[in-house]
């Protein structure tokens, strides 16, 4: 059976943990409520070896299998963390906490791990070790970095990781994914405008801000229409202009400019932090304004391994009978790109089916992908470490 017989057996059971983890999120490393829940329901299924506090919150539990004859070490990842959002979805289980959602689907990604945990936990067919990791502060937080900088890869000696993100508009239950860039780096900028305030009725006597960050908002889209090769990605936008008045009649003294550059390639990234640099600097000075730009390099691109993507892309088909191997990449950013930096493995996406898109106050995960989700990741580890 492509999905494997057991976890169809426990679907009930994981959208249980789901729901109630759905019903109770919390934001970036705090998520000690939800650890505690996984760490919890690890130790019902047998498991000991279970450490605590890694990047903060995180959680690294191993399973070993029948036999390790092999010594290898296979990480499969989940994020725990939900968003600040206030749900409209109007469930039985919606959020019980005011402004916080699981609007990007970890609650999903959390359960559908513990469901493989307990099914690997069970049976043990494979020849070698798994290494359970729940990750915090996804959304923002580099919880990812941080687990990496505690040493995750070297203390379990992690030798290729897997993880899975759930995509609305994909048919529920099938895969995607593609070697190389599948999510794009994604850097933010805070750009502080200043000239001198003055009255709306005498802006001569004034140096206007607003003009100027609004000659910076458009100038910036040239870097993709006009610096950048055209068959290559790139997306700047700056989603936040608040000055410091509200006034009808009054030009503010200062304007700041918040957005994001994200791109899939490192040259290009070089290149559009560069430019961003210039053309802001060069077109405030153009309106008599200084001008402070504080550049955030945030999540590195997700670089799929080209054998692992393969490897990842052969179970999807065992589980769902095909895949899509060449998916476009996505301009999102995922900060499982930290683990793909230190090794090599690869992330894929799982059909959510139809519905609101994530970080959207009414979407929500689809509890049908569950066995498919779960019995990828199982079988990707009886598979990669068959038993001797």
């Amino acid at each position: 059976m492509p999905i494997k017989n057991r976890l169809a057996e426990m679907h009930a059971e994981i959208t249980g943990w789901r729901r109630h983890l759905h019903e109770n999120p919390e934001l970036m490393f705090d998520v000690h409520e939800t650890a505690a829940f996984v760490v919890d329901r690890l130790k019902e299924f047998g498991i000991t070896d279970i450490t605590t506090g890694i990047g903060q919150t995180g959680i690294v539990a191993t399973i070993k299998g029948k036999t390790d004859t092999s010594g290898k070490v296979i990480g499969l990842r989940a994020d725990m963390d939900a968003l600040p959002i206030e749900e409209a979805t109007g469930l039985e289980y919606a959020s019980k906490v005011p402004g916080k959602m699981h609007a990007c689907g970890h609650d999903g990604h959390t359960a559908m791990l513990l469901g493989a945990a307990k099914y690997l936990a069970e049976t043990r067919n494979f020849d070698g070790t798994v290494a359970l990791i729940f990750q915090p502060a996804e959304e923002g937080g580099g919880g990812g970095r941080e687990m990496c900088r505690d040493g995750m890869m070297e203390r379990w000696n992690i030798q290729e990781v897997y993880g899975m993100h759930n995509m609305p508009g994909f048919p529920v239950g099938e895969f995607a994914i593609r070697p190389g860039a599948l999510l794009a780096a994604a850097d933010m900028f805070d750009i502080t405008i200043t000239g001198q305030g003055g009255h709306a009725a005498a802006p001569h006597e004034a140096i206007d801000t607003n003009l100027a960050a609004a000659h910076v908002v458009v100038a910036l889209q040239s870097i993709a229409s006009r610096n950048v090769d055209p068959l290559a990605q790139v997306v700047v936008s700056v989603c936040t202009m608040r000055s410091d008045s509200e006034a009808h009649n009054v030009i503010p003294q200062t304007v700041l400019l918040r957005g994001t550059v994200r791109s899939l390639d490192p040259a290009v990234r070089d290149l559009a932090e560069s430019r961003l640099k210039k053309i802001v600097t060069a077109t405030a000075d153009a309106y008599d304004c200084t001008v402070e730009i504080d550049y955030e390099r945030g999540y590195p691109i997700t670089q799929n391994a080209e054998a692992n993507t393969e490897i990842a892309a052969d179970i999807a088909e065992i589980v769902a009978g095909k895949v899509d191997r060449n998916t476009p990449p996505v301009m999102a950013g995922e900060d499982f790109s930290f683990m793909l930096e230190e090794r090599p493995g690869a992330y894929m996406f799982l059909g959510n089916g139809e519905g609101a898109m994530v970080h959207h106050p009414q979407y929500n995960f689809n509890d049908e992908a569950i066995p498919a989700g779960c019995s990828w990741f199982a079988e990707l580890i009886e598979r990669r470490m068959p038993a001797a």
